[in-house]
């Protein structure tokens, strides 16, 4: 077995402007950009053409953004104003570090998440009571290019843990993102009337047996896909 959670709603909680819009713009302008008169609806458009589940990197759709009204911007300008208006202040959820040590009992344990703003997952790690030792694998969607509920970002954190997806068992809040796991056949643990305290029984009833961690072959350690 191998269990995966989600970051943000699960184990922590993290803050995110009222504004995005607004606070990648004031970024934006702080770094010499000029922000146009119409950010607000520029913001709101499309303007990649991204295959149906594909993630699409906020720095990427800022830069199309300011393109689409004529505005060039210098290189790694985008990518720094959004890292800077995603600087959260976080608190780590009750039940979590509990949660994840007992994961971790069964198997190798990894970070499964929807995020598109780059650094993010590592900073509010840092920012949380977990170590990054903590997780065998950190799978995001702005680093491997899919959301949840795509198949493809849960078999990338199967592959991640030395697992077959069927033995991922993935524990969020969102049936509709996180369910997806079930469709590469593995196990949710959507805690939408539960709670992170009730996760180390959750766990208990869904495996058969504890997995020996020598079973399991984590290939890349704890690297994060952002």
């Amino acid at each position: 077995m191998g269990v995966s959670f989600d970051l943000f709603g699960t184990l922590v909680t993290a803050d995110r402007p009222s504004d995005p819009a607004a606070a990648v713009a004031t970024e934006l302008e702080r770094r010499g950009v000029d922000v146009p008169a119409d950010w607000a609806d520029a913001y709101t458009e499309a303007h990649v053409d991204a295959p149906a589940g594909a993630e699409v990197p906020l720095p990427a759709h800022v830069s199309r953004a300011l393109a689409s009204r004529g505005v060039e911007c210098e290189h790694n300008a985008a990518r720094r104003a959004v890292v800077s208006a995603f600087d959260p202040d976080v608190e780590t959820s009750p039940g979590a570090l509990e949660a994840v040590a007992a994961a971790r009992e069964r198997g190798p344990v990894a970070i499964c998440s929807n995020c598109s703003v780059p650094e993010l997952v590592g900073r509010t790690l840092v920012r949380s009571a977990f170590e990054r030792d903590d997780f065998d694998a950190i799978v995001t969607s702005v680093g491997c290019g899919w959301r949840k509920p795509a198949p493809e970002i849960f078999e990338l954190t199967a592959d991640r843990l030395g697992v077959e997806p069927a033995a991922l068992v993935h524990v969020g809040d969102d049936p509709a993102t996180d369910g997806g796991v079930e469709d590469v056949g593995g196990t949710a643990l959507v805690l939408e009337d539960r709670s992170l305290e009730d996760v180390p029984a959750l766990l208990e009833s869904v495996a058969e047996r504890p997995l020996d961690r020598s079973e399991s072959t984590p290939g890349s350690g704890p690297a994060e896909d952002a």
